[in-house]
């Protein structure tokens, strides 16, 4: 029987009435079970949170640094095991997952360091005898929403912000990977993390998540998923300071004088690394029509001998989709692809056996009004567009309606630094894919992939309030814009 798990209020890892299953995603087996949380069980979450908000936020921020530190250090200790978790749980392949837990290390050093550098900025007035400042103020409780498919890494990202900037905690972790989060969130009572201050509540996004975002004393929701959840954040959460980061349909442009061996190995890793399952993974490639049909033969020869299998395995190059839901969404935009006209060179079906596996799939004569060069499908699916100039390829990765990451592959200086000018993305990279964010750099998109910039010093920004304060020393009442010297 698998192990029933508990959640996080208070000091207390609380039991719960109902669970659901945490299904290994290359098996189908169940490796555990959590508790169906309900709206209840959030307003006990946040009661603990503001309880212990003051006694945080308080507390000195290079204290709260150095919890974050001996977090990464808790991490890094036992990254074999947490990597081995990941590659069962979520499904990726063993070196991908050990980077989850990489990334999740790095962050929580990084961050750690930020308790010595919330800075503020000082600057002049424009009045004699006055002083002009801002400082950072932490927001308050802050739900935080992250989903499975880095299952350490984004709630590193969301949870040591929000940690080193005074903030309390309720955290609603993704239900297809809520072991992972079990994992992390006891690194950080281990490590030091006061009662309150994080408290973290499994279950339904019906119940939980809705339950989270309307609450009336979280005064601050960082969400990464859907576009579809994110509209309805938006629209439900009321007046909360609200980040989201909503995903992509990221081109990777592969010029005429590219060198097409870097190409092809970047574009196989943005399109079919993690099974396809990130945001920022290459969903487009919009290739010069010289070389389009050289690259696509190589594209399609690499893809037919990746292999499937559980990430466990040393020989899988792409692990399995993560639910079955997954898989018919897969499944049905192949379907779509090849009644929009499009050709499918490889793939498009589910291997028979247990397992939520899908062949890695190229589709060819892609055009940039279909629904699978336009909409997000989060699967193994790679759509080849064909341009006659960066202009034309500019234009058509410009033509839907998210920004989130891109690439350009060319010798040309100015061609790449005329993509980095041009295309509607948060990340551009010249010769490398579309995936491979480091934890020091913001990270964000444009138009309808978000309006958040984690990661970075810009991660900070989106979990603090900044306080403008003047300190008048004349002795005598001065009146802004009124009584400036001529």
């Amino acid at each position: 029987m698998p192990s029933a798990y508990k959640m996080r209020i208070g000091d207390e890892w609380e039991e719960a009435d109902e669970f659901f299953d945490d299904i290994n995603p290359a098996t189908e087996q169940v490796i555990a079970r959590f508790p169906k949380g309900t709206g209840e069980d959030v307003n006990a979450a946040v009661d603990a949170a503001l309880d212990s908000f003051d006694g945080w936020s308080e507390t000195p921020p290079p204290v709260r640094g150095r919890i974050l530190r001996d977090v990464a250090v808790l991490l890094a200790k036992d990254k074999e095991r947490f990597g081995r978790l990941v590659a069962t749980e979520m499904g990726k392949v063993l070196p991908e997952a050990l980077g989850d837990v990489q990334e999740a290390i790095d962050t929580f050093e990084y961050f750690a360091g930020e308790g010595r550098r919330l800075f503020g900025n000082t600057t002049t007035s424009e009045l004699r005898r006055k002083f002009s400042m801002t400082v950072r103020k932490p927001i308050g409780v802050m739900g935080l929403i992250s989903p499975w498919n880095f299952p350490f890494a984004i709630p590193a990202w969301k949870l040591a912000p929000a940690l080193v900037c005074g903030n309390t905690v309720v955290f609603k972790p993704s239900s297809d990977t809520p072991l992972c989060a079990w994992e992390l969130v006891n690194l950080l009572v281990k490590a030091g993390v006061p009662p309150g201050v994080v408290n973290m509540v499994t279950g339904p996004a019906s119940t939980v998540g809705e339950a989270v975002v309307k609450h009336k004393d979280i005064e601050g929701i960082s969400f990464t998923g859907s576009r579809e959840t994110g509209r309805w954040i938006t629209a439900n959460a009321g007046l909360k300071k609200v980040s989201l980061e909503l995903g992509g349909k990221n081109p990777i442009i592969v010029m005429d004088d590219a060198d097409l061996g870097l190409a092809v190995d970047g574009i196989i890793w943005g399109a079919f690394g993690t099974t396809g399952q990130r945001c920022t993974a290459a969903s487009r490639v919009i290739a010069h029509k010289s070389i389009k049909k050289k690259l696509v033969d190589e594209l399609v020869n690499r893809a037919k001998k990746l292999r499937l299998g559980s990430g466990l395995v040393k020989t899988t190059d792409v692990g399995p989709l993560v639910n079955k839901a997954a898989v018919e969404k897969t499944q049905r935009y192949v379907e779509i692809g090849q009644k929009e006209g499009a050709k499918m060179l490889c793939g498009g079906r589910r291997p028979s056996g247990k397992g939520y596996f899908y062949q890695p799939t190229i589709f060819d004569n892609v055009a940039k009004h279909m629904r699978i060069a336009r909409e997000e499908i989060f699967g193994p699916v790679l759509s080849v567009l064909e341009c006659g100039s960066l202009d034309e390829a500019i234009d058509i990765a410009n033509s839907v309606d998210y920004g989130l990451s891109s690439a350009i592959y060319t010798r040309d200086v100015n061609k790449a630094f005329r993509m980095i000018e041009k295309i509607d993305a948060g990340l551009t990279y010249v010769n490398s894919s579309t995936i491979g964010s480091e934890v020091h750099l913001p990270f964000g998109g444009e138009k309808r992939s978000g309006n958040t910039r984690e990661a970075g010093i810009l991660g900070i920004d989106e979990f603090s309030h900044v306080k403008t304060v003047y300190v008048d020393y004349s002795g005598k009442l001065q009146r802004a814009q009124i009584d400036l010297e001529k």
